[in-house]
């Protein structure tokens, strides 16, 4: 079959190359155009470049393979780029979304949790406490809640949290 004096089969090839080098450029890229799905999340561009590069795929393998009609075979080749692209939706960009999400943390989540002293907090003065968590390692400025020296290698607990910076006392466990 030909559309507009060009076999379709070829049609199929320079689309797949095209939306393939789409999706290249839009993994390295991606941050520039972030703003574009954000209305609007099925019309995210990776699953329409997804859709685009499944559908050409399909349709020139199933030019060069199978001896079906070309119209049955874009109607096939849609279908399984549908059902990819739901599936890619949901198994990995779902759940992306929201893992990126789950490894912020605020200030005040620090309250209650207990961290090591790396850098020795001075009467009056600042150090340095790294809290170990799920999500990675914290290392935020410290002040000694109580105004007492603390030193290297002491676990301390969060007391409060002033402007970014720790308030901590020395913690031994129960």
């Amino acid at each position: 079959m030909e559309l507009l004096g060009v076999p379709i089969q070829t049609i199929y090839l320079y689309t797949l190359i095209i939306a393939g080098s789409l999706t290249l450029l839009f993994l390295f890229f991606g941050d520039v155009f972030a703003g574009l799905s954000e209305g609007i999340p099925l019309l995210n561009p990776t699953l329409v470049l997804a859709f685009f590069t499944c559908f050409s795929a399909g349709g020139y393998i199933g030019e060069l393979i199978l001896p079906l009609s070309s119209l049955l075979l874009a109607f096939l080749s849609c279908i399984l780029s549908i059902i990819l692209v739901t599936l890619l939706h949901i198994f990995v960009l779902v759940p992306l979304s929201s893992a990126e999400e789950s490894l912020a943390y605020k200030e005040a989540d620090l309250k209650g949790r207990v961290g090591k002293v790396i850098t020795a907090v001075p009467v009056d003065g600042f150090g340095e406490v790294v809290i170990e968590g799920i999500g990675g390692t914290i290392s935020k400025s410290a002040v000694s809640f109580e105004n007492q020296q603390i030193s290297y290698g002491t676990t301390v607990l969060v007391v409060d949290i002033n402007n970014g910076v720790l308030s901590v006392t020395p913690h031994e466990p129960i």
